[in-house]
């Protein structure tokens, strides 16, 4: 759609920009004597009108030549050609409005119509549809850039939706289904156990419902995620399992994505706790400093790394996943030693005003 005739705003603003640009054409002939101001108005407020409306095709002409189609030498012919008859074909109007406020006012002193006026009012005319050429070429141009980056931002919405789906999907069914089994193996065992395991499963997997849809949650909330999953888990590796969590006060208001840490515990306890025969204990730190919000997660791991796969959260997916909504500003780094692997993330520090 036209970006001017469409809105009415616009439009009104454009009418009144021409009716301004009409009056001012009206002075100039009033200054070099050429007719008087009644007779001046006349002739130049309806063909300044004419002339922004003959301007405003030249929108039609830019979009029919896309900059990406055209070289140099095509659009200087192109604009060059419709800016020439947009001034032949104004100064064709001027002298029929002219003859026709000649017979209407007799009485009037009407424009004599010089070879050195014919050339002003054509140059007029063809310096105008070549400006309103120009212009509507940069506003094409800025508007394109505009729907691309808008098509790039939702193309990216999609795609980290999509990914926090597929985490979703990977992550559920397989803490679901060691949970069931060890909940099966518990009910011949320790009934209580049982019932206990069923219901921080249940407080889990609600918590997960009330989350899905939310596109960032507070620190405190995911950290309440967390406590749940490990009320499974601990049942299940016993004294084996141990956590620690030191969480700056003002860290616990920070808004981050859903389900960053719970699969990173997650993780920690398939490749790190169960391995050991002794266990170990997952610590997560979490504080603000100077407009940032830094997480880390460690927890010890066999010298021997023993043989395991899983469909766990990828780190390269973490990182990926961050890059799609922080762009460069987002940091993830990992390493691991003899004992130890350590998770490091830094991203920026948005509070959650609702606490």
């Amino acid at each position: 759609m036209h970006p001017i005739l469409s809105d009415s705003r616009r439009l009104l603003v454009y009418i009144a920009a021409w009716l301004m640009t009409g009056i001012f054409i009206a002075r100039l002939l009033v200054a070099a004597d050429l007719t008087n101001w009644t007779y001046a108005l006349l002739f130049a407020l309806p063909l300044a009108l004419l002339c922004g409306f003959l301007a405003s095709s030249a929108y039609f002409v830019c979009r029919s030549l896309p900059i990406h189609q055209r070289s140099f030498s095509t659009a200087v012919m192109v604009f060059a050609a419709a800016a020439m008859i947009s001034g032949l074909g104004w100064l064709g109007i001027c002298y029929g409005w002219n003859k026709t406020l000649a017979a209407a006012s007799e009485d009037m002193p009407v424009l004599n119509m010089s070879p050195h006026l014919s050339v002003l009012f054509f140059l007029a005319g063809f310096a105008s549809y070549l400006l309103a050429l120009l212009a509507f070429d940069v506003y094409i141009a800025f508007h394109n850039i505009r729907e691309a980056e808008r098509r790039e931002a939702a193309s990216r919405l999609l795609a980290r939706d999509a990914e926090l789906q597929v985490l979703r999907s990977q992550i559920d069914p397989h803490f679901l289904f060691n949970s069931l089994n060890s909940i099966s193996a518990l009910t011949a065992i320790d009934a209580a156990a049982a019932r206990t395991m069923t219901i921080a499963l249940a407080d889990f997997f609600r918590q997960t419902l009330a989350i899905a849809e939310q596109e960032k949650i507070s620190l405190k909330e995911e950290l309440r995620l967390c406590e749940n999953f490990l009320a499974v888990e601990k049942i299940r590796f016993g004294k084996k399992l141990m956590t620690e969590m030191q969480i700056d006060p003002e860290a616990g208001h920070a808004l981050i994505p859903p389900m960053i840490l719970q699969p990173l515990l997650e993780n920690a306890i398939k490749h790190g706790i169960r391995n050991l025969p002794k266990g170990g204990t997952i610590r997560i730190h979490a504080l603000q400093r100077d407009g940032w919000l830094h997480v880390s997660v460690r927890n010890p791991v066999a010298i021997t790394p023993a043989n395991s796969t899983g469909n766990g959260l990828g780190l390269s997916n973490l990182r990926q996943r961050f890059f799609a909504l922080y762009g460069e500003q987002a940091r993830v780094s990992w390493q691991q030693n003899n004992e130890e692997f350590i998770l490091e993330m830094a991203l920026p520090f948005e509070r959650d005003n609702n606490e």
